[in-house]
């Protein structure tokens, strides 16, 4: 397989990946490209196409562990926005998608404080849409792992919202993350207790 085919097939999903693994959309790009250029240096080494997806996920998982290495920075820190679209098309245009942004951002924030390990195994899950099985082949761990992880992230993150996150039922009887004012549509999020 050629650098061209791996990058049409796997650029979408490795920024998206990559963009909701460090949460900036300046330094996503910048991995995206050091990702393909490993990919590129390595390819040779591939053997089995069947596992090409989970070869080309872990460089890009490794890539954003060397990143953030490097940084010395704790990738649990900050609550960017990171739905990876241009900023002009972050602008809600209707009641639902305020609301949608409102409880993305709220349940997006907290997933940032979850350790690396959970983290790694709910964006790949539930962003990211890989199945138990590809998880535990882009990690390197086993099937039972992966669920376990995936269990302890989602438990964890449900208490998260419970403790952190302001959620009122509005008049339609829908779900909603609850404004820090009246007139704004901030999100209020208490800072987790250590």
């Amino acid at each position: 397989m050629h650098l061209t085919e791996i990058y049409d097939q796997y650029y979408q999903k490795v920024r998206k990946f990559i963009l909701h693994t460090v949460r900036n959309e300046w330094v996503a790009d910048d991995l995206v490209q050091e990702t393909f250029i490993k990919i590129n240096n390595n390819l040779d080494h591939v053997r089995d196409a069947a596992r090409l997806q989970a070869w080309v996920f872990r460089i890009a998982h490794n890539v954003c562990r060397d990143y953030f290495r490097q940084q010395g920075k704790n990738p649990s820190l900050g609550l960017e926005e990171i739905s990876g679209e241009p900023a002009a098309a972050k602008a809600p245009t209707t009641q639902k998608e305020l609301e949608q942004g409102q409880m993305r951002k709220c349940v997006f924030g907290l997933v940032n404080f979850l350790p690396e390990s959970l983290r790694t195994v709910i964006i790949l899950a539930d962003i990211s849409e890989f199945s138990q099985r590809e998880i535990a082949d882009i990690l390197g761990i086993s099937l039972e792992n992966v669920k376990i992880r995936l269990h302890r992230a989602r438990k964890k993150l449900k208490t998260l919202l419970e403790e952190h996150c302001v959620f009122e039922v509005d008049e339609r009887n829908v779900l909603t993350c609850q404004p820090e004012t009246p007139s704004g549509y901030n999100l209020f999020i208490k800072p987790p207790r250590n």
